[in-house]
């Protein structure tokens, strides 16, 4: 099968691809096939840290590790990370390549190409089959000229399509059958098979609309998949996603607030915290007061940290976050919150945005100054206040300095030391992303908050709702007929 390829392209985005990519490369692992998931352009800030020191979506990492490999710059050779509402830090090949606004960088794309296409032949050279993404809809022919996302692609490369649609927002069978309608006869020839994803409820009442799409189209009915719930244990890529999957709980236990910003980033490092049944995770919406019996008040990552820290202060959010820690609270900052939680952040090259000079949230003695190359590294080692060790990653512009960094959280495996703390203990900061992960680490931090972590294994968890995915799939994908599908190119 070396060589073999196929393509899962959506009619919209959040149809569920992604997982769909994911729960196929472990089925197929499990087969005995050597897999590799691809996308040739993503959009995300929530990103993973290669081992050669590169980034890709996290959604890409999530697949690697459902086929069993580690991840590869090569797996999402082009990742978009929004800087604002029409332009993007645009990263080839897991380095920062340029920034570019929305207009601008469609005109950009046919540049990105060869680079796509090299990545794609590394994989192909390794593996017995390539699974790959496409972005949001198949059918916006508005952006047809030079795609590498979707059709471009495929035609590219003579990837055969599976079109995959979401029945769970209505309007499936428009969906799949418009898409062959509005898109070029050249690109509806690549177009082989469809998936019905999300199915809620007795099946057998949408073999009907089964057949009337085949029927329609003339593509192979490769399945119709119903509603995977357990989902919600896997890492997100989008912040609607996370916000979707958090639990509902009715108050007690330990209460964690999360100001949802406009460019929040590497959110799953929340996901521990959200599956943890003594925990009540809070996303701050806009227009959301901070509830006044929060434990732990998380800043999270942003991919432009001034520009979030202005957003927050627009929402009053400052404010309250103040009254916290005036009433005894505890403040954590993450990468991008870490720098918020200082006297000052600078920017005097317009690493993240328009160049200047900003007054951070004063709680942490510490000044960020925004320059140097970005850190783009995994990391391991000890938390200072319980000897613990961790695993995580770093993801992070800029460097940080100042009297609070005297009181370290972390110590990496390569003797640096990591983060900053208040002198009253309540108020801490880190560059690391991840060590919530670690079951020992999360325990840790909830015990000093006065509650008690769940027995649970949270790598373990992930592990196992992968396995989960890949036997739903098996059960209600014809994997086979796709299989074959893949070879005929």
């Amino acid at each position: 099968m070396r060589g073999a390829a196929l393509m899962f392209q959506g009619t919209g985005s959040s149809v569920g691809k992604s997982l769909l990519v994911a729960g196929l490369a472990r089925a197929l692992t499990r087969r005995g096939l050597v897999v590799r998931p691809f996308k040739p352009q993503n959009m995300s800030n929530n990103a993973a840290v290669t081992a050669d020191g590169g980034e890709i979506g996290r959604a890409q990492a999530l697949q690697a590790r459902a086929a069993g490999v580690a991840p590869s710059v090569h797996m999402n050779p082009v990742l978009l990370k929004p800087q604002s509402e029409t332009g993007s830090q645009v990263v080839v090949q897991g380095r920062v390549h340029a920034t570019a606004r929305a207009r601008d960088y469609q005109a950009m794309k046919p540049s990105l190409m060869p680079f796509v296409l090299e990545s794609f032949s590394r994989l192909q050279a390794e593996a017995d089959i390539v699974l790959v993404e496409g972005a949001g809809s198949a059918s916006e022919v508005n952006l047809r000229a030079g795609d590498i996302a979707n059709m471009g692609f495929a035609r590219a490369t003579g990837t055969p399509v599976v079109l995959v649609g979401d029945i769970d927002r209505g309007g499936v069978i428009a969906a799949l059958v418009g898409t062959k309608h509005v898109v070029a006869p050249e690109d509806a020839a690549l177009i082989r098979g469809f998936i019905v994803n999300r199915m809620r409820g007795d099946a057998s009442l949408f073999a009907e609309g089964m057949a009337t799409i085949a029927q329609a189209t003339g593509w192979l009915d490769c399945g119709l998949v119903p509603f995977f719930d357990a989902a919600r244990r896997l890492p997100a890529e989008d912040a609607q996603d996370l916000l979707d999957h958090l639990p509902r709980r009715a108050g007690g236990g330990c209460r964690i607030a999360v100001p949802l910003l406009p460019r929040i980033a590497n959110f799953d490092d929340l996901d521990p915290l959200a599956a943890e049944p003594g925990v009540e995770l809070i996303m701050l919406r806009p227009g959301m007061p901070l509830p006044g019996d929060t434990d732990l008040v998380i800043l999270p990552g942003s991919k432009a940290t001034i520009a979030d820290l202005a957003a927050l202060r627009a929402e009053g959010w400052d404010i309250d976050i103040l009254a916290h820690h005036r009433r005894g609270g505890r403040i954590l900052g993450i990468c991008g919150g870490y720098q918020m939680l200082g006297t000052r952040i600078d920017d005097p090259e317009g690493a993240e945005g328009p160049p200047g000079s900003v007054p951070g949230l004063g709680l942490l003695q510490v000044e960020t100054v925004l320059a140097g190359r970005k850190q783009l590294s995994p990391a391991r080692g000890q938390s200072l206040a319980d000897n613990l060790p961790f695993a995580g990653y770093e993801m992070h512009i800029g460097r940080t300095t100042g009297p609070d960094t005297a009181r370290p959280l972390l110590r990496l495996e390569d003797g640096r030391l990591d983060g900053a703390g208040s002198a009253d203990g309540r108020v801490a900061g880190t560059y690391v992303h991840g060590f919530f992960a670690d079951d020992a680490q999360r325990a840790a931090w909830l015990a000093r908050l006065g509650a008690r972590a769940a027995p649970r294994r949270h790598e373990a968890e992930i592990e196992a709702t992968l396995d989960a995915l890949a036997a739903h799939f098996e059960q209600h994908l014809k994997i086979d007929s796709l299989l074959a599908l893949s070879k005929a190119r």
